[in-house]
């Protein structure tokens, strides 16, 4: 057992140091989830609260109060103007819509007449257009329930939610790329620690070395396993710190115990790789890949259970979402919901890539 833990120790040290030494693996290992998140906070700014002018034209008390109720329905990123510079801002793209309160509004109120308030949309796409048809009903909802008694339309509105605290979209994003990263990291690191050993015929050491297949196996995998969970601790505080995450108690040891199995899991895929291709730029590009289709048949880029149902169906063979979905669960709503079956799911497909490893690197060492 000694013997066994000092050849581990060896590797892993061994293997830890080259992967460090090498900037490109680094970068490899860095570049693409904050690629994808930089896409995809670009994303989330873009399909946020859209940006709409508004013109208030009329000069009495309800004009001013349906304004006021448009400001703090925080439905949109409002621009107060007049109507010729609103013209345009909707003709220079600034906006997607001139919300306008007529003239007569406050009148046509207290004259008990219909109080129209108009809209003009550049319905560019869709996602602009039904943002602005569902916004604008929901700040004239606001409006009336503001006026109590006193408004000509009873509105009562009970909202039931099912979470603690409400999670931005880009908030939503993250912890996906940090599965990325964790997959990236251990792919990468796994593969190049086996691949490196056939392309360099370094291998041959091992084959007249007192040193055991599963000694070999063990080192290579652990030291995948070591970065890929140093990478994603330190991510994970830091986006604590941003306050993108709010984990609190035992959920930081769920988050860990997750991450832990992730980096697993792709350190084991990682080794078996590079033991099978023998060749280190097949084999980065061959891990980059499969951890980026991990990350998209996994629902990564947004959320699973409104994807088209053949995603779906895929995304239940895939080990990366049990992932993604338990560190929601602790980091966002501090909730171990499926918990158990995340676990159970991570770990068997963790083991069964250190048993993909295992033989691969024998077959490797017996060839």
């Amino acid at each position: 057992m000694a013997s066994f833990l000092r050849i581990t120790w060896a590797i892993l040290y061994k293997d830890i140091r080259v992967w460090l030494r090498q900037p490109a693996n680094v970068a490899a290992t860095m570049l693409p989830p904050l690629a994808f998140l930089l896409v995809q906070a670009l994303g989330a700014a873009a399909v946020g609260r859209s940006p709409v002018a508004l013109v208030n034209l009329d000069n009495g008390f309800q004009g001013a109060k349906i304004v006021a109720a448009i400001q703090q329905a925080d439905v949109f990123r409002l621009q107060k103007t007049d109507t010729v510079q609103a013209e345009t801002l909707l003709k220079d793209l600034n906006v997607v819509a001139i919300v306008t309160i007529p003239a007569d509004f406050s009148k046509r109120y207290q004259d008990g007449l219909q109080a129209p308030i108009d809209v003009t949309v550049n319905n560019l796409n869709l996602d602009f257009t039904n943002d602005i048809r569902r916004a604008v009903p929901d700040a004239i909802t606001q409006y009336y329930l503001a006026q109590g008694n006193a408004s000509p339309i009873k509105i009562s509105i009970h909202e039931q939610d099912l979470r603690a605290h409400d999670i931005q979209l880009f908030q939503y994003s993250v912890l996906p790329n940090i599965a990325l990263l964790l997959m990236i990291a251990g792919i990468i690191t796994g593969g190049l620690a086996a691949a490196l050993e056939w392309e360099r015929h370094t291998i041959k050491e091992y084959l007249v070395s007192p040193a055991s297949s599963v000694s070999i196996i063990t080192g290579k995998v652990l030291a995948g396993f070591v970065i890929s969970f140093v990478l994603g601790t330190l991510v994970l505080g830091l986006v604590d710190v941003l306050g993108w995450v709010q984990p609190a108690g035992i959920y930081w040891l769920h988050a860990l115990l997750i991450i832990a199995l992730i980096s697993l899991f792709g350190s084991g895929l990682g080794v078996a790789i590079g033991a099978m291709l023998k060749k280190v730029t097949t084999t980065i590009a061959i891990s980059i890949n499969s951890a980026l289709y991990l990350f998209f048949l996994s629902g990564g880029i947004g959320v699973l259970a409104f994807e088209p149902g053949w995603l779906q169906n895929i995304a239940a063979f895939i080990p990366l979402t049990y992932g993604i979905h338990a560190m929601q669960m602790a980091l966002f709503y501090n909730s171990a919901d499926l918990l158990g079956r995340d676990v159970l799911v991570l770990a068997v497909s963790a083991l069964a890539t250190l048993v993909l490893g295992t033989l691969a690197v024998r077959r490797g060492l017996a060839g």
